[in-house]
């Protein structure tokens, strides 16, 4: 089990920062598949999502293990998880990629946002879908699905390593989402990649305004030229940045 603790100051940088920003620093690093792809914001939020992951796992339901009635036993592995996931982590789901049937729905995540979770990711579906988006927590899914979720997954698994959207995510990795979509960043990459990020968007942040001046892009973005560095320097020490 991965033991790293997100320091507030690392989730503060990170709130700031894009998956975008994310994915190159990422990538410098040779990582390349670290994206969930295939979901998408159930409802945008203002905030990005920042917290470290708290995994489920779904396999393939078989019809004699998973009549309605299996919620009758209180160790159910979903219903544990939604007890269970600590408060500011992420609840990721592995469910195959499979949105045919639900993973969650309003209720479940309505418990874990009253319980103070930060947010949800699953590569699968989510019923109820409207009420899910009206909550104030972050989550992600890949569309709206109103089968329950026993019809073709098994919670099997609790905070093991799993696949979300392609993406490998172990427990304690720092989850990171926005508008575009999630990041799986590796829990031992998390302060630098913060760090390099909050650099990397201010530098953007002067791009931006040289671009909307009428400057290209050629050496200015990425900064290759020796002209650009100085001018952001002048722009950095102006600005306070």
């Amino acid at each position: 089990m991965n033991e790293y603790i997100l320091p507030d100051e690392t989730r503060d940088k990170l709130r700031q920062v894009s998956t975008a920003s994310v994915a190159t620093a990422l990538y410098k690093r040779g990582l390349r598949n670290q994206f969930v792809q295939g979901v998408t914001p159930v409802e945008r939020k203002p905030v990005t999502m920042v917290g470290q992951a708290f995994t489920l796992r779904y396999i393939p339901a078989r019809e004699d293990r998973n009549p309605i009635t299996v919620f009758r036993d209180r160790d159910h592995k979903q219903r544990v998880a939604v007890e269970t996931c600590p408060k500011g982590q992420v609840l990721v789901m592995d469910a195959r990629k499979d949105s045919r049937a639900a993973t969650a729905g309003s209720i479940l995540v309505t418990r874990l946002q009253q319980r103070g979770v930060e947010g949800v990711v699953s590569d699968g579906g989510v019923r109820d879908a409207a009420g899910i988006g009206a909550l104030d927590m972050p989550a992600y899914f890949a569309r709206p699905s109103a089968p329950t979720n026993l019809t073709l997954h098994e919670a099997i698994d609790i905070n093991v390593p799993i696949s979300c959207g392609d993406a490998a995510v172990f427990p304690g990795d720092v989850m990171l989402g926005d508008g575009d979509g999630v990041m799986v960043i590796p829990a031992h990459l998390a302060d630098e990649i913060a760090a390099e990020c909050i650099e990397m968007e201010t530098y953007e942040d002067f791009v931006l305004e040289q671009v909307n001046d009428g400057a290209g892009i050629i050496g200015l973005y990425p900064g290759t030229e020796d002209e650009s560095t100085v001018k952001f320097n002048a722009w950095r020490k102006k600005t306070g940045r």
